[in-house]
């Protein structure tokens, strides 16, 4: 059963994207949203069932600014203006700024994972080296925890 609603931060959608593995998120989400600034920073041609929504609390996402990247505040800003949703943030200050704020967050590594576990796609292990052919950090550790969490052999 897909999640109703997630917050993607560019990162997710550019990674994604790079690897023509988009699809990932509308197989594991019914409603996908990102700001005007997340869009901006994907730069392409977003598919028409990535909503872009406005922030209304445009001093919450002043003060996450001070911290974060533009994109990364605005995420977290409609993440914590929407309720009941999940963000999907990888950089790891903003993780745990969404994490201090009770705000539900997971990684790209994380949406892969779910994708496997959901049998929305045949593999993991072959989407994660796919990754490991960008510019995408991720340590050893993280991405044979990820592999094993899907179900899958390092």
């Amino acid at each position: 059963m897909r999640d109703a609603l997630v917050i993607a931060d560019s990162s997710c959608l550019i990674l994604l994207s790079k690897i023509e593995e988009l699809e990932i998120l509308r197989s594991i989400y019914k409603r996908i949203f990102i700001t005007k600034e997340v869009a901006g920073e994907f730069g392409g041609e977003l598919p028409e069932w990535i909503e872009v929504k406005e922030i209304e609390n445009k001093t919450l996402q002043s003060l996450f600014e001070e911290i974060l990247d533009l994109g990364e505040a605005s995420a977290l800003t409609l993440a914590f203006e929407t309720q009941g949703c999940t963000v999907i943030l990888d950089d790891l200050k903003a993780r745990k700024t969404a994490a201090k704020m009770n705000i539900k967050v997971t990684g790209t590594i994380g949406v892969i994972v779910k994708a496997k576990t959901e049998n929305k796609i045949p593999s993991a292990k072959a989407v994660f080296e796919k990754i490991l052919e960008t510019d995408f950090r991720i340590s050893d550790r993280i991405l044979k925890q990820a592999i094993h969490l899907a179900g899958e052999q390092p």
